[in-house]
């Protein structure tokens, strides 16, 4: 996120006084599916949402989230990591904008998002709350609808993020300049490039770690992260989690039971 853009997303969000309509707002993203839409107080609790984000959840109705936090909905690091977002965001006033994060919906579906939440200001420019989303990442369009060399680039990413990749890497390989690359990259996945690297290899890895016992180390390697503690720092940042918890979320019996060698190296983190 740069300077600009943090400063313009503040400047949207000091015009978002607590007198919005926030009737209006919830209807209108009760018809966006793609999209969890949620109001919150200065407290961090839930006083909007959209139907959206009630069923992601799991729960029947909205009436089951106002008035709670996100760590009154969710166990363990599901609602904690939300809930420390809301607090910075409450308590610095500084917007968080298209961080890319793996949400799990119930039952445990994986789903990339691009969350944003900005402050809400009342009239005297004190905060009093926060307004955000979080859309689902979803490829708009087919990459055989672009022209072969992007198409090929993408293709070289997905077969090969182990390997040490850039943004200006996969526009030399795509034949476009990286200015270039990076409109059809957003227009395609809804993602900067840097963002869809980040989200293939954590892909890769979620994979790995779900199905088969490799060791985290060995899986960051596999996976093109420098070492273990990059690895985890940046699975954590998407997840919520870290490779050793979203293992045992999955698969709690292997992760008691599994080979010294491997259980030695997940506890490195």
């Amino acid at each position: 996120m740069t300077p600009d853009s943090i400063r313009a997303a503040g400047k949207v969000a000091a015009h978002a006084v607590a007198g919005i309509d926030r009737e209006l707002l919830e209807e209108l993203f009760d018809h966006t599916p793609d999209i969890a839409f949620f109001i919150k107080d200065a407290d961090g609790r839930y006083t909007t949402v959209n139907h959206s984000l009630v069923e992601r959840h799991g729960l029947q109705g909205k009436a089951e989230m106002i008035g709670r936090r996100p760590a009154d909905v969710c166990a363990g690091s599901f609602g904690r990591i939300p809930t420390e977002q809301d607090a910075a965001v409450l308590r610095t006033g500084r917007p968080i904008v298209d961080h890319l994060e793996l949400h799990w919906l119930l039952p445990h579906r994986p789903v990339w998002c691009l969350t944003t939440k900005l402050p809400l200001r009342d009239e005297t420019g004190r905060i009093c709350g926060l307004i955000g989303l979080s859309k689902d990442v979803r490829a708009p369009i087919s990459p055989r609808e672009i022209q072969p060399e992007i198409a090929a680039a993408i293709l070289h990413l997905e077969t090969n993020y182990a390997e040490p990749i850039s943004p200006s890497r996969l526009a030399r390989l795509a034949r476009v300049p990286p200015a270039r690359f990076g409109r059809v990259v957003k227009r395609i996945f809804g993602l900067t490039p840097v963002q869809l690297i980040a989200k293939t290899r954590i892909a890769a890895a979620s994979l790995a770690l779900r199905d088969t016992p490799r060791a985290v180390a060995e899986i960051a390697h596999a996976c093109g992260f420098s070492d273990h503690s990059a690895f985890t720092r940046a699975f954590r940042a998407a997840t919520g989690v870290t490779p050793t918890e979203f293992r045992q979320m999955h698969h709690p019996a292997q992760a008691r039971g599994e080979p010294e060698a491997v259980r030695k190296a997940t506890r490195r983190r």
